[in-house]
């Protein structure tokens, strides 16, 4: 292939990304500066919640670590017809990972160009049918497969997940001026890891200290619209394949994801 075969497919790839993620009004990329903060369960727990009154769907973009079938314990597999990729729908969310595609437990060793290609096939070649909300579960960092897919899908919506662990700050704080030089319109930041409640007492624990998200907000300018606490029922529900907002409902897990998605709805497009 020559140089100008070379920008021919890629030019092609691209206007096939923009017809078909652009039918999606309102597209969120959900970021964590470092592993280990609990992205993908919040992704999971905000796109359950919005799926409630609207139609939902899920692309986990963590190619080398699909997490997302496994907490879920989905074991179903992508099918194509019509040319298209059809996501799995699970509880009324449509949901498209590398995960489906690899045994349990297999390692996907793929070079950071096929990941991104992978990525962009996603984006290109998935029917989302009448999809209202696409969360993009990111891998961790601001690595090549991060600036693919936000190049590529033009979110509306940045949610940066932290933990209040001065570590995942600083990282927080690198994914925030990545989603603001990719001028992303609407950045919000979410902590998870808030607090425990003492299970005897109700007392509130603050277990990695207090204060420092609500910081780094007003440093940055970001608004922190949800201080998640460590819930155990909703922790343990997890491993089992429960969803926190479905399952435990009245909790106050429950109650702060749902504020979370509120700010979310408010603008969306």
């Amino acid at each position: 292939m020559n140089t100008q075969e070379f920008y021919t497919n890629m030019k092609t790839e691209q206007d096939k990304i923009r017809e078909n993620i652009q039918k999606i009004k309102n597209r969120i990329v959900v970021f964590s500066g470092k592993g280990g903060v609990g992205k993908t369960m919040m992704t999971i727990n905000l796109a359950y919640e919005l799926s409630k009154k609207h139609k939902v769907g899920i692309l986990d973009s963590d190619v080398t670590a699909p997490n997302i079938p496994k907490m879920l314990k989905i074991k179903d597999e992508l099918r194509v017809k019509d040319e298209k990729i059809i996501p799995v729908e699970h509880k009324g969310v449509r949901i498209v990972s590398s995960g489906f595609m690899a045994k349990e437990n297999d390692a996907i060793i793929w070079m950071g160009p096929l990941r991104s290609k992978l990525i962009n096939q996603f984006l290109s070649d998935v029917n989302w049918q009448d999809t209202e909300y696409l969360l993009a579960d990111l891998p961790p960092g601001t690595g090549d497969e991060v600036l693919t897919i936000t190049q590529s899908m033009k979110p509306n919506i940045a949610i940066i997940i932290t933990t209040p662990q001065e570590v995942s700050l600083g990282d927080a704080r690198r994914a925030i001026a990545m989603a603001k030089k990719m001028n992303i319109p609407h950045i919000y930041l979410i902590e998870n890891m808030s607090y425990l409640k003492c299970p005897n007492c109700g007392a509130k624990i603050d277990l990695f200290g207090e204060g420092n998200t609500r910081k780094l907000s007003e440093e940055t300018g970001v608004e922190l619209i949800g201080e998640i606490p460590l819930d155990i029922k909703v922790r343990k529900g997890t491993d089992e394949g429960k969803i926190g907002v479905l399952e435990f409902e009245e909790s106050e897990f429950s109650q702060k994801i749902k504020k979370a998605t509120e700010k979310i709805l408010e603008v969306s497009q």
